[in-house]
């Protein structure tokens, strides 16, 4: 059951790509945190189901719909599906933090980089997430907050990553923006940036390479990889009230890698 001290009375938080990796983690803290949740899945039904019944199993309350960010298109529905879901599910007609989650890995050189790569990355990375935060913005409750998942890789060179990279970066540019105009009704904006977790993140590139894994912990001062809770307890931490007063900045969470 959610601790009582830290309920966060009837708010409700929209996590995309929350049925697997970072994204179901971040659910799950937020929940256990009292906060009611809205998570996506692209494809997999099962695994957005698992994690609802994970988070009602402990006493919370969840919902599962697929959207898939890469269909701005299809946003209009998706929205269409919270009016009836929110009053139903969880009392009110408004969220009150957006969660900008979902994503893919692809490493590609520069030199390999085609115009279908790049217009994939871009509309699931930059497109989609401006677009969907602009239309979840207008169904936001004053006072509360929109959390960008970037990749510490907008600040350093990771092989091949250039266009994700290039992506995470514009987006840790755009949330600056959506912190000042939205700043006046009290809503907040900040951008995590993972490095090194061990999921299932781009085929499992780190889980699955004990080299990668050596390299990185080698550089991080505080001598492991990440985990999902690190990014997931860190996002619930920025929808409670202790982060009231932060908005427009990059939390970089990597065990200090590359300092």
């Amino acid at each position: 059951m959610p601790n009582e001290s830290s309920v966060q009375g009837n708010k409700v938080a929209v996590v995309t790509g929350g049925n697997r990796g970072l994204g179901k983690d971040i659910a799950l803290s937020l929940a256990e945190m009292g906060v009611g949740v809205v998570l996506t899945y692209r494809s997999n039904k099962e695994e957005g189901d698992q994690v609802v019944e994970q988070i009602q199993a402990s006493g919370g309350t969840a919902v599962s719909l697929q959207l898939d960010v890469s269909m701005t298109a299809s946003f209009d529905t998706f929205l269409d599906q919270l009016h009836v879901l929110l009053p139903e599910k969880f009392g009110t007609e408004k969220i009150d933090f957006l969660i900008n989650n979902a994503g893919f890995g692809k490493a590609i050189p520069i030199e390999n980089l085609t115009e279908p790569d790049f217009d994939s990355l871009v509309n699931v990375h930059f497109k989609g997430v401006v677009f969907l935060t602009q239309k979840a913005l207008r169904i936001m409750n004053d006072g509360g907050g929109v959390v960008f998942i970037t990749a510490a890789a907008d600040r350093y060179n990771v092989p091949a990553y250039a266009t994700y990279g290039a992506c995470k970066g514009a987006i840790e540019v755009f949330s600056r923006y959506v912190a000042k105009e939205y700043g006046p009704r009290g809503i907040r904006a900040n951008t995590v940036a993972p490095g090194g977790i061990v999921t299932d993140f781009n085929n499992a590139a780190i889980r699955s390479n004990p080299q990668v894994q050596q390299w990185i912990i080698a550089q991080t001062p505080m001598g492991r990889l990440g985990d999902a809770h690190d990014i997931g307890g860190l996002v619930a931490l920025l929808c409670s009230d202790g982060a009231r007063w932060l908005t427009g900045q990059r939390l970089e969470a990597t065990g200090g890698f590359n300092l």
